[in-house]
């Protein structure tokens, strides 16, 4: 049994599949999924697990490089948003619909229960050397 880290084995095979640039999403639960990209189902009900534990959690599993938001969260759930300032990693910011298309890009969207506006977070892989 894994001691540390991620336990839910189909986070750990992607967070172990990635390379550099390659993006996942952490995201609330209506964010859309596109067709074709893995969706890991983690909600069991609103606001359980939330984005913030999940968010925490990966984080300490995986290098990241950048964060890209919605614009939109700076106004409409600045809880979050003052998160990812108070972070030592850029972040960026798109319209919510564009936000929406990128995740088409990435390898998994993992879904939780939060149910505050906005969110949603594309993490960009960076490299450990």
């Amino acid at each position: 049994m894994k001691k540390q880290g991620v336990l839910n084995r189909d986070i750990a095979r992607v967070l172990a599949s990635l390379g550099h640039t390659d993006q996942i999403v952490i995201a609330d639960c209506g964010l859309p999924v596109p067709l074709g990209v893995e969706c890991i189902d983690l909600s069991l009900k609103y606001g359980v697990p939330s984005f913030l534990d999940v968010f925490t959690e990966l984080l300490t599993d995986m290098e990241v490089e950048a964060f890209i938001l919605a614009e939109e969260i700076k106004e409409e759930n600045p809880l979050i948003n003052q998160m990812f300032e108070l972070q030592a990693i850029p972040t960026y910011y798109l319209p919510h619909e564009k936000l929406k298309t990128e995740t088409s890009k990435a390898k998994v969207i993992i879904r939780t229960g939060e149910c505050t506006p906005y969110a949603n977070v594309i993490l960009r892989a960076g490299v450990i050397f």
